[in-house]
């Protein structure tokens, strides 16, 4: 159990919270949820210690399992070892139990000592450590070649799920995950929603996964109005609530504002006359019924659209036995696209699903090599096989590392006119404002711009062109709640056509007309092609299991 009182915290001048007062139960699941900047960050920090409250206190369990965000940590250290200082107690042990063994004579307080850390290595399960730490980095798609490996050697993706398990082990009294879905894969994301819902502790987590939220978390803590509200149920749940809630207050205030306005009437007319008694009696009616307060919501909501220029031919895409190979530094080759074929017509709205590192950007980057008007693309050409586009086809693209597709150098607003030097200061700002570069936002410099801004600052650029065509790379990495869900709905009433890697399950349910599934590995790679929805094909796979 986490228990909070009279917490407050302001950044800067803003107030993010006041007074907040709420405990976190053993055996619930907590979605902290609120808009950018309402402070769910801040918040964590609270409730992991790294940080003091500015008022109130915290109370917590000894044993609390927490997502580190620097992937540069733990570098020197082997993988499995990382994993395991998940358990500090244990970690700290077992590091004095090997300086003890070094030495070359042990004295009897040597040897004392080290019964005790055995006992603290007995205690904490260390003699299974390593079995149990290699479970969870399976789990989490970390191979058993890698667990011995320096964490210096793995890319981001993995660095991520490898302090993932570290937050899952040694059992911790409660978990407190602040994006632990970033990075991760649809399998290793099921995975993990599994081990949540079978977990006793207590689970507060902060995540721009929708469908996560609403399959993992029982309750929701909301920051939003300067406060902090907990509701029953997943996101949609909060929502519907919050909804409901605020609605019925402004309801009553809307009401009391009425009555008020009668009685101030009242008192008006008949404050100089002989009805004293009643004027005083509506005087006190109107103090008791002063209407509440309402504090302004903190949520922003982006507007997306993506419209056309003009329509592509009916055919878009078409391509044959398209095959793309690495050479590994061990000279082994590592064949990730084998003689792929498919046809793509206009309209289809293709999403891409598999296992990080099975092709998937791969693919679109192949497919990127020869297409017609894309001035800046990390394109990898193909070892074999044709590519060719459709009449009139013009792509929007969004790269997965899209940060250096905005130039350092030069503002937002500045950089976005290059793409259509026609369109006037006020075309511009509108897009921008759209996607919430509000007033002098727009002016910021674009090596200031943060992750999500740049997201949001590229889908202006992709508005802006009106193409015909989305290739779409992982776009929802830095995006919140609001955005995702903007993004969603703009690609369900795009007319165009769309190739989209994702692994948010309620854009690939809701947005997806077709699927490319990526499966299986360097021996036996493949890809199905399932022409209809993501629902149509999973019920497919569940009747195949059968």
């Amino acid at each position: 159990m986490i228990s909070v009182s009279n917490v407050t915290m302001r950044y800067g001048s803003k107030l993010l919270f006041e007074d907040v007062s709420v405990t976190f139960t053993s055996g619930r699941r907590y979605g902290l949820t609120g808009p950018n900047g309402a402070g769910k960050s801040t918040f964590m920090k609270c409730l992991t210690g790294e940080i003091d409250p500015q008022k109130g206190n915290v109370v917590r369990p000894k044993k609390i399992g927490v997502l580190k965000q620097d992937q540069y940590a733990y570098d020197a250290y082997r993988v499995i070892d990382t994993v395991i200082m998940g358990n500090a107690a244990l970690w700290a042990a077992l590091e004095e139990r090997e300086v003890i063994y070094a030495k070359p004579e042990m004295t009897d307080e040597d040897g004392s000592r080290l019964g005790e850390l055995e006992g603290i290595v007995g205690d904490e399960d260390g003699y299974e450590a390593e079995a149990n730490a290699a479970v969870l980095l399976q789990g989490l798609d970390i191979p058993d070649e890698l667990h011995e490996r320096k964490m210096s050697e793995l890319q981001g993706g993995q660095k991520v799920r490898v302090l993932l398990a570290q937050a899952l082990f040694g059992n911790p009294q409660a978990l407190l995950l602040d994006e632990p879905t970033n990075y991760l894969d649809l399998d290793s994301i099921h995975w993990l929603e599994d081990f949540l819902n079978r977990y006793n502790g207590t689970v507060i987590t902060i995540s721009h996964d929708r469908h996560f939220l609403n399959n993992v978390c029982t309750h929701t803590a909301d920051i939003d109005y300067e406060t902090i509200i907990v509701y029953t149920g997943g996101y949609d749940d909060m929502v519907l609530q919050k909804t409901q809630v605020r609605a019925r207050i402004e309801s009553q205030n809307e009401q009391r504002e009425k009555k008020i306005a009668q009685l101030n009437d009242f008192i008006a007319r008949f404050s100089a006359g002989t009805r004293s008694s009643q004027v005083n009696s509506r005087k006190k009616e109107v103090e008791r019924l002063q209407t509440t307060e309402l504090a302004r919501s903190n949520i922003q909501r982006p507007y997306i659209r993506f419209e056309q220029v003009r329509p592509s031919g009916k055919h878009v895409l078409e391509f044959e036995s398209i095959h793309r190979s690495y050479t590994q530094k061990d000279g082994k080759v590592e064949h990730v696209i084998r003689n792929f074929s498919s046809a793509v017509q206009r309209g289809e709205k293709v999403v891409l699903i598999g296992r990080n590192g099975q092709g998937k950007t791969t693919l679109l980057k192949a497919l990127l090599a020869n297409a017609p008007n894309l001035e800046e693309s990390d394109a990898t050409a193909i070892d074999s096989g044709t590519v060719k586009w459709g009449h009139e086809v013009s792509i929007g693209y969004f790269a997965q590392d899209h940060t250096s597709s905005i130039p350092k150098g030069t503002t937002a607003a500045e950089w976005l006119h290059t793409f259509d030097p026609k369109a006037t200061k006020e075309d511009i700002r509108g897009i921008l404002g759209q996607m919430l570069f509000r007033g002098e936002e727009g002016m910021k410099k674009t090596e200031a711009l943060s992750g999500g801004e740049a997201a949001r600052l590229l889908f202006c650029k992709i508005m802006l062109m009106k193409p015909n065509v989305l290739v779409l790379d992982e776009p929802t990495n830095h995006l919140d709640l609001e955005s995702i869900n903007a993004l969603n709905q703009a690609i369900q009433k795009y007319e165009g056509t769309v190739f989209l890697v994702t692994h948010d399950e309620d854009l690939i349910d809701e947005a997806g007309t077709r699927i490319w599934h990526f499966e299986g590995g360097p021996t036996d790679f493949r890809i199905t092609d399932h022409k209809g929805p993501y629902e149509e094909y999973q019920q497919q796979l569940a009747m195949a299991a059968k």
